[in-house]
């Protein structure tokens, strides 16, 4: 699709969950890559260079906050856009943002609602007057 562009890595432990949101993005013409947990995600994002991650934050080894902010603390990372798609309590929500996640997506969520977060972060319509988009995103630079 000419137009869209951008890279997406993709980081839940649930293999339905990853394989959800990666179908319903390379739909939207987004290349994806995915990965099982945070310590892959850092593992895999060097290689990658991603526009945007994904985080769930309920993940083995290394949770998505601490992933956040671990990508967050590296000069090779830092600029990438971080969205958190998990079911958040409060307290969560307040980590992330202090971590530096750009925008969250609760669980369950609509695929639109997805696609819509993405291509915000990505600047796919950044061109264009926003169009009921979500006012209440941190961490805009």
């Amino acid at each position: 699709m000419p137009g869209v562009s951008g890279r997406v890595l993709v980081v839940d432990d649930n293999k339905v969950i990853r394989q959800l949101i990666r179908v319903n993005l390379e739909l939207e013409g987004f290349e994806v890559v995915t990965a099982a947990d945070g310590a892959e995600c850092l593992d895999v994002v060097q290689q990658v260079r991603p526009d945007v991650v994904t985080l769930d934050v309920v993940m083995p080894r290394l949770d998505g906050i601490r992933t956040a902010a671990r990508l967050r603390s590296d000069p090779r990372t830092r600029d990438v856009r971080i969205v958190v798609v998990s079911a958040c309590t409060q307290a969560e929500v307040e980590s992330a943002v202090a971590a530096g996640v750009d925008a969250f997506l609760s669980k369950p969520f609509e695929p639109v609602d997805l696609i819509r977060v993405v291509r915000r972060l990505v600047g796919v319509d950044a061109d264009t007057p926003q169009e009921g988009a979500s006012a209440g995103t941190p961490g805009t630079a």
